[in-house]
């Protein structure tokens, strides 16, 4: 029998996520103005904000690691894409998924086994 297109014989245990939040990653030091923008533009509440330590003596200000935003029921965050970060590799922009687990080992397991690299 297959289940989701997977052999039945195959199970492997359920993996709870308590969360699904998407980032946005805008070109560093434009996080703040996106934010800006969002709570003008959309009524957006700025949840809780989390900043990168200045890293270098000519940065001006710290870069947003996170700006949590809730929009309606919805929740994302914004961050500054600094030039170093190995998430993204393109240019401007990007987005990243984060999901929330208890069972982090269950759901990399199940990732692997589905054919995540």
């Amino acid at each position: 029998a297959e289940n989701n297109g997977a052999a039945a014989e195959e199970a492997t245990p359920a993996v709870v996520f308590s969360a699904f939040k998407p980032q946005l990653l805008v070109q560093a030091p434009k996080a703040t103005d996106a934010v800006q923008f969002y709570k003008a533009a959309f009524d957006a509440e700025e949840v809780s904000r989390t900043m990168h330590p200045k890293r270098k003596a000519e940065q001006e200000l710290p870069l947003v690691l996170s700006a949590e935003l809730k929009l309606g029921s919805a929740v994302f965050s914004v961050a500054d894409l600094a030039d170093d970060a190995a998430q993204v590799k393109s240019e401007g922009s990007g987005c990243v998924f984060f999901l929330e687990t208890d069972d982090v080992e269950g759901a990399i397991a199940k990732a692997v086994g589905a054919g995540a690299v």
